[in-house]
């Protein structure tokens, strides 16, 4: 009769063993929408592993284009998000979406296309010169067509050229950086791409740069924290250790140390950059 307490005693340890295993085992998980360029470039396989290590959690990353990316920031179907359009991002903020705005880092946008340049691309003086010429010569253009960052910019050169696209050499793919890259190579065009996405498929393709170096190239990246006022559910503190991390001494070292190539792909914003 006395064996009957303590198989109940060793029972009830190895349930309570049990639970603790599978507490100790269960990560927090926090979502994150970004733009395909800092997925394409593998930026996040070196950046978030450290993060997730530290504070014991999952980032779970939905990599699409920056204004799908807000998108989802507005619905508060994610806890935080880590694009590349400056002036969205302030709309983001000012309508109440997010909070804690963080500029990250920045590299450029570049212009890429055949060695043979059909277009001329290489004699122009200027973005919005290289896109009239694509325009004039009828080249095919590959668009990402689906308002990330990089659309955004490619919208904003076409404006500044004068230029409607338009036509059967203009098309717009609706999908990542890294397979717009492809496309074009395929068909011997051009398209625009944030410089991190092209050193990553540099070898995949023979694309080559014919225009860099303008001031209205600059692409600049930030984060911010959807705002727990808007949405209760969101995982506001671990968002702001993620934040905190990303913009500090171990995210900026990841962030300045990743290269490809032995090529910087991302290049650290000075002063830290709050909204």
């Amino acid at each position: 009769m006395r064996r009957i307490p303590r198989i109940r005693e060793t029972s009830l340890a190895f349930i309570l063993l049990l639970l603790a295993a599978s507490q100790a085992g269960a990560q927090e998980r926090l979502r994150m929408s970004t733009t395909t360029s800092t997925e394409n470039s593998g930026l996040l396989a070196v950046l978030l592993p450290p993060f997730e290590k530290k504070f014991g959690c999952k980032v779970d990353v939905v990599a699409v284009g920056t204004g799908k990316a807000l998108k989802l920031g507005e619905a508060g179907d994610v806890d935080v998000v880590f694009v590349h359009a400056r002036d969205l991002e302030d709309k983001f903020v000012a309508n109440g979406f997010g909070v804690n705005r963080r500029d990250v880092m920045y590299n450029d946008f570049v212009l890429l296309g055949p060695p043979d340049d059909p277009a001329g691309v290489r004699k122009t003086q200027s973005a919005p010169e290289a896109f009239r010429a694509i325009a004039a010569k009828g080249s095919p253009f590959l668009s990402r067509g689906d308002e990330s960052g990089t659309h955004r910019k490619e919208k904003e050169i076409w404006a500044s050229a004068g230029v409607v696209p338009k036509g059967s050499w203009y098309v717009e793919a609706g999908q990542g950086m890294g397979e717009v890259i492809m496309m074009a190579a395929q068909k011997r065009g051009y398209t625009l791409s944030d410089r991190g996405t092209y050193i990553a498929f540099r070898r995949k393709t023979d694309l080559v740069i014919l225009r860099w170096g303008d001031g209205d190239l600059r692409n600049p990246y930030g984060i911010i924290a959807v705002n727990p006022k808007r949405h209760a559910h969101v995982k506001y503190d671990l968002s702001m250790k993620l934040i905190e991390f990303v913009t500090g001494p171990e995210g900026r070292a990841l962030i300045s140390g990743f290269r490809i190539g032995g090529e910087r792909l991302f290049f650290i914003h000075q002063g830290g950059g709050k909204h």
